[in-house]
């Protein structure tokens, strides 16, 4: 082989195979900050964070910011989190600009078929756009900043939106493309691969793989609560709609008018509970055999998939208990189903960049093999495999699931379990409407700062503020609004 060819080789190699150090896994990345945050230690899963991802490439990145804002969130650092959730939201901006005004853009799908879906960057999974918003108006409610938190919910619906439109054109130009080529191809068709983990149930009830239904009701408790009862009741609606059959949800929407009518005479607190459960799931790359139509014939090829297993059901959360009175907690969000339908929405696409991704590779194998002979081919099929990788990356410090109660309480200290769980310090209970955040990881309890909107008034003030006319006979004692307790709003 001449040494000018030789050189041209060694740089085509060096070329393709230094995007492999970039293909890293994510859960690798992060791994240790996760265990430490299991131990117990957040700060110091902060520390782990910055030292697996600490590549000027990953600090710039979408999921750095994530996982650090979220780790920020969990150690009360709210400002500090809405920083780096800021950074995240400004990349996400971009998207959804492009997502608008040159959709073309993003709907290219050369870059990623020619080396690895790997290589690609990361532009994040739409319900993670979605829950970024929702998380900065999580975040500035703890502060107590509720003008702020109310523009991020409105941000939310206007980023569903944008979503919808684009992932339409996206699947219509998917298909385009796959008769364009005459692919034809399906995860039923993917030896091995576990089908019945994207066609569960539960993931073939949402509606769509980015509106979440807890992103919805906080939007409807938090307009309730600034006393805008016209604007919560979408909320209510669109969280029933994505999570239909919910008594809570429903709850919330039947008895919205009764409250917005005692609004500013209450003299308990309505308090929401916000129990976020575990860990966002792994995407784990595992290779599968597919069937390939070549020139000379159908030959089986091994490519890497992404894989999410189900969560685990058993650990479910049961209730929520304030001194001696227990409330139910209910399901409304849950981020392994969400992936799970994420990954289902994506792997048609995902099949056809393969199939061009191998058809290229072989090109290139071809090329190498004639202008460098054998040494050439071999090169060749090691780069092939090298580059051959699923994209893993997912938002790993989103909790797995978030469960929700609500009840109304005197104002007062209370002890609380959640599960058979017990918070470290006693709650107390004010003001007219209270968002009490924890998050629980390997059964440790991190209690956030707590949400308080407006201010209840006592009994006798509540009689006082009562017009003679209207003092039915068959009046709720002590003034209040009679709610059904038992079944939670």
């Amino acid at each position: 082989m001449p040494l000018k060819g030789f050189s041209a080789l060694v740089l085509l190699v060096a070329l393709l195979l230094s995007g492999c150090a970039s293909m890293e896994a994510h859960d690798t990345k992060v791994g240790a900050s996760m265990q430490t945050l299991g131990a117990g230690d957040v700060n110091g899963s902060i520390t782990k964070l910055d030292e697996g991802m600490k590549a000027d490439s990953d600090r710039k990145g979408l999921l750095y910011n994530l996982e650090k804002g979220e780790l920020l969130r969990i150690a009360n650092r709210y400002d500090e989190s809405l920083e780096r959730f800021g950074a995240a939201d400004a990349i996400v901006k971009e998207w959804e600009e492009t997502a608008s005004k040159n959709p073309e853009k993003l709907l290219g799908t050369v870059g990623a078929s020619l080396i690895s879906e790997r290589l690609k960057s990361y532009e994040g999974q739409d319900y993670e756009k979605v829950m970024l918003t929702v998380r900065m108006a999580q975040d500035r409610l703890s502060k107590g900043d509720f003008d702020q938190a109310r523009v991020d919910i409105k941000r939310t619906h206007e980023r569903e939106a944008i979503i919808q439109e684009f992932r339409s054109k996206e699947t219509l130009a998917a298909e385009e493309e796959a008769k364009t080529k005459g692919v034809k191809t399906s995860s039923k068709e993917l030896s091995g691969y576990p089908v019945e983990s994207l066609n569960d149930p539960e993931v073939l009830a949402l509606k769509n793989g980015y509106a979440n239904a807890f992103g919805h009701y906080m939007s409807g408790y938090l307009y309730e609560a600034l006393n805008e009862p016209d604007l919560a009741a979408p909320g209510y609606r669109k969280a029933i709609e994505l999570r239909p059959g919910a008594p809570l949800l429903q709850n919330a929407l039947k008895g919205l008018d009764s409250r917005a009518a005692s609004y500013g005479r209450r003299t308990e607190t309505d308090v929401l509970f916000v129990v976020e459960s575990g860990m966002a799931p792994a995407r784990e790359s595992k290779r599968f055999t597919l069937p390939i139509p070549t020139r000379n014939g159908i030959v089986a090829a091994s490519l890497a998939y992404p894989v999410i297993k189900p969560g685990d059901r058993s650990s479910l959360l049961k209730t929520v208990t304030i001194d001696k009175k227990r409330v139910s907690l209910e399901k409304i969000t849950d981020f392994n189903v969400m992936a799970r339908r994420a990954l289902k929405d994506e792997m048609p696409g995902m099949m056809l960049r393969a199939t061009i991704r191998l058809i290229a590779k072989g090109v290139m194998q071809d090329q190498m093999a004639k202008h460098f002979g054998i040494f050439g081919n071999i090169v060749g099929a090691v780069v092939a495999t090298a580059t051959e990788g699923a994209d893993d990356r997912l938002w790993r410090g989103l909790p797995e699931r978030i469960e929700v109660a609500r009840i109304e309480m005197p104002p007062g200290k209370y002890n609380v379990h959640i599960g058979s769980l017990e918070l470290p310090d006693p709650v107390e209970v004010s003001g007219a409407f209270m968002i009490v955040p924890v998050r629980i990881i390997d059964n440790r309890p991190y209690v956030g700062e707590m949400a308080r909107f407006g201010k209840v008034v006592n009994i006798a003030e509540s009689h006082q503020a009562q017009p003679a006319a209207k003092k039915p006979a068959g009046r709720a004692k002590r003034g209040t609004v009679k709610l059904n307790m038992g079944k939670h709003l």
